[in-house]
């Protein structure tokens, strides 16, 4: 379909003219200051056990200690002494920090389990590009208690998915379910708090050789001044996932440490289904297992037999009070590993591979995973990936045995953030229907210039029996980013017979143009008040009549105090044009063109207190009447052990044809008994599906995602004559054997 001259005229003369302002910026100011530290070669490994300050090994070693705040008062030396010293040997890689405080008592340890946010607390990061190709790294961090954080940084953790998904963005991001083998042990003292790590190689992906180079930066975060001070001075809007302005860890000599991993598990179930009558209960046992092996330090091959996700956190509950589809992200740790490197399209919106496809059904129903093999890694400066997975059918379901396969390619043009890339992905049907399969090809890239802008799109087709014409999909976004100004504007199109049946669409057939103007400002000698954000974006949906479907006109300002506290002031210009007759929980919302206005107010409060939260408030125009929509989430803490969030979700539509409240609510409780043992629990309720859920769980961890697993759940409604009243208790143990250690 062709698309409309003076609209798309208008999209490239913004991107055109961000980029003719980035290459003039480069021009006039100068790069980011990138420090440089050699890592010391040991001949002794380190005893650890968080003493650093009277370990002679340590005292030995060169240490880091200017570090650049980035708030409160940025650009000054961080507030508190602070040491950091790197050094390995031949089969690990260690860190060692003194974090001196001339007040320890106000030390805060927020959250002791594993992967919990650092950003509330004191602590202490760094992350690591093994590959200085300035894109892609591993993180790893701590706090005063020694907990455990590490995470996998895609395209320097850009591509998360925006709630509101007006701003668009790439594919990338941080995976905070890679979970290595590693350890740290901490201390704390009248002089603040220390900490050591040691790494195994074998636990990371690198290239071997003599005298390599990584990309390196540290982060301490102080929480009585709400303070994060980095080693590398970053502009404002940044943090230590910006790997093209990382520092550099120099001479290090690097050997193939060799790993095999195998990874069995067993698991024992009941389920008692009180829906039935008479009730039908069942016990089940199985077992299955993982084999990683490392064919270079820097290409991993995964093998899965019987895969299991028993101990995987069940989904939010959401209510859909549109007519587009409603997005459930993969919380499963196989595939969410190396998880970046199989993403192409725009996150949220038109995912090209969604792993979700894979082992569950369109309607929820769950699909055995026979086993499956993934590939995935780095060879030279080109990644690679390969992904092809087995399951079983469902006869109840009406689902067939499918192979889901994913074949990736993606080559980073050293320095110069700019990559080139393919993606294949195919599912093949395996019973008896004829011509069941539907494949997609896309072609993906990113034009990085200098530090400041950069060029990003994709173009893809599906190829699906019974469907001819118009299946593509394609974008392009530029963007510019750099001492708080953020810079984007962009065009989105889906052919009406796009149909990406293993991706996700958040809804079908149109046309997108998006742009976004956002500055950050940070004051001097201004009270409590640390910065202002104004802001405004735009997203508008056309089908291929040249019809507006949405419109939204975002105009806002978040304004933020150095004490954490936010308030987020803004107002929204919407458009919906409603083709045909839909309904909202049996609310008649009738075809017709809706133009209205909302007010918004977002208030965040400072999340280093043990009691904190955040609401988000709209009111306003919706569809052919009016809503008041609150949510919010309430957290409080005791300690480092114990932590609780209640999250509401409470909105009052009242339109011509009828009126709905919706109210979903959810309560997390967790209690730590030490950083690898912790107990927690999700309890969640609706009022449109009238549904119940308790998922419950125990896991007590031998290292990485393995270990003890004691998981409870029940899901129930109210419905006398259709009921849902079903209890699951599983146990599952899984062990990771390391055959080459």
């Amino acid at each position: 379909m062709k698309i409309p001259p003076r609209r798309l005229f208008l999209v490239l003369l913004a991107i055109y003219s961000n980029l003719i302002l980035a290459q003039d910026d480069l021009t006039r100011k100068g790069t980011v200051n990138m420090p440089a530290y050699y890592a010391t070669a040991l001949q002794q490994d380190p005893i650890i056990d968080g003493e650093v300050i009277n370990d002679p090994l340590w005292q030995g070693v060169p240490p880091i200690t200017d570090l650049i705040q980035l708030r409160p008062n940025y650009g000054e030396l961080v507030s508190e002494k602070t040491e950091v010293r790197i050094a390995y040997s031949s089969s690990t890689f260690y860190v060692s920090v003194v974090c001196y405080d001339t007040d320890a008592q106000k030390i805060v340890v927020s959250d002791s389990r594993r992967d919990a946010d650092l950003n509330d607390e004191d602590s202490f990061l760094f992350i690591i590009d093994t590959y200085h190709d300035r894109q892609n790294g591993f993180l790893f961090g701590t706090n005063a208690q020694g907990m455990e954080y590490d995470a996998q940084i895609d395209n320097e953790g850009k591509g998360n998915f925006n709630a509101n998904r007006q701003q668009g963005g790439v594919i990338g991001g941080t995976n905070l379910n890679w979970d290595a083998t590693w350890k740290v042990k901490s201390q704390l003292g009248d002089y603040g708090w220390s900490a050591e790590f040691a790494i195994p190689f074998r636990s990371l992906r690198y290239a071997p050789g003599e005298d390599r180079t990584w990309g390196l930066n540290l982060r301490r975060n102080i929480s009585k001044n709400t303070e994060s001070a980095y080693w590398t001075s970053l502009p404002l809007g940044f943090d230590m996932k910006r790997l093209s302005l990382a520092g550099e860890l120099k001479g290090l000599n690097l050997r193939n440490p060799g790993n095999l991993k195998f990874i069995p598990y067993v698991l024992g179930q009941y389920v008692n289904d009180k829906s039935l009558d008479p009730n039908e209960t069942e016990t089940n046992f199985d077992a299955g297992a993982d084999i990683k092996y490392s064919i270079t330090p820097s290409l991993t091959l995964d093998l899965t037999y019987n895969t299991d996700f028993a101990q995987v956190e069940v989904d939010d509950q959401q209510v859909n009070l549109d007519r587009f589809n409603l997005f459930f992200p993969e919380k499963r740790a196989f595939f969410l590993e190396n998880a970046g490197q199989f993403s192409v399209g725009s996150p949220g919106e038109v995912d090209l591979f969604f792993s979700r496809r894979i082992g569950i059904g369109e309607d929820g129903d769950l699909v055995p995973i026979i086993g499956g093999a993934r590939l995935s890694g780095k060879v030279g400066q080109t990644n690679v990936g390969f992904l092809s997975m087995f399951t079983e059918d469902v006869e109840e379901a009406a689902i067939e045995k499918n192979n889901f396969t994913v074949a990736r390619v993606n080559h980073d043009f050293q320095g110069t953030r700019s990559s080139l890339g393919g993606i294949f992905i195919n599912r093949a049907g395996l019973g008896s229907m004829e011509d069941d399969y539907n494949r997609v090809y896309a072609v993906d890239g990113k034009w990085g210039i200098g530090n400041k802008a950069e060029v990003d799109g994709f173009v893809a087709k599906s190829a699906t029996p019974g469907i001819d014409g118009n299946d593509h999909a394609f974008k392009i976004l530029g963007n510019y980013n750099w001492n708080g100004w953020d810079l984007r504007a962009g065009y989105t199109e889906v052919g009406e017979g796009f149909n990406p049946e293993v991706g996700f669409l958040q809804r079908t057939a149109f046309r997108k143009p998006e742009f976004l103007v956002f500055k950050a400002h940070r004051f001097k000698n201004t009270g409590n008040l640390l910065e202002i954000r104004p802001h405004v974006s735009y997203r508008g949906y056309w089908n291929f009549d040249d019809q507006l479907v949405t419109g939204f006109l975002h105009v806002d300002n978040h304004w933020e105090f150095k004490s954490g506290f936010e308030v987020h002031t803004g107002i929204n210009f919407t458009t919906e044009r409603v083709l045909e007759d839909f309904t909202i929980s049996d609310v008649i919302v009738p075809a017709g063109n809706y133009k209205n206005e909302e007010l918004q107010l977002i208030v965040i409060t400072n999340p280093n207190n043990a009691f904190s939260f955040d609401t988000r408030t709209i009111i306003g125009g919706y569809f052919n009447g009016h809503q008041i929509s609150n949510s919010g989430t309430a957290r409080y803490r005791i300690g480092d052990r114990f932590n609780s969030s209640l999250t509401m979700s409470h909105n009052d539509i009242q339109l011509d044809t009828g009126n709905l409240t919706a109210l979903v609510g959810g309560l997390r409780l967790s209690y730590s008994f030490t950083p690898r043992m912790f107990l927690q629990s999700l309890i969640q309720r609706n009022n449109v599906s009238n549904i119940t859920s308790v998922n419950a769980r125990f896991a007590w961890l031998q290292n990485a995602n393995t270990g003890l697993f004691v998981v409870f759940n029940i899901v129930k409604d109210d419905d006398l004559i259709d009921r849902v009243d079903n209890q699951v208790f599983t146990i599952k143990y899984t062990h990771r054997f390391d055959i080459l250690n």
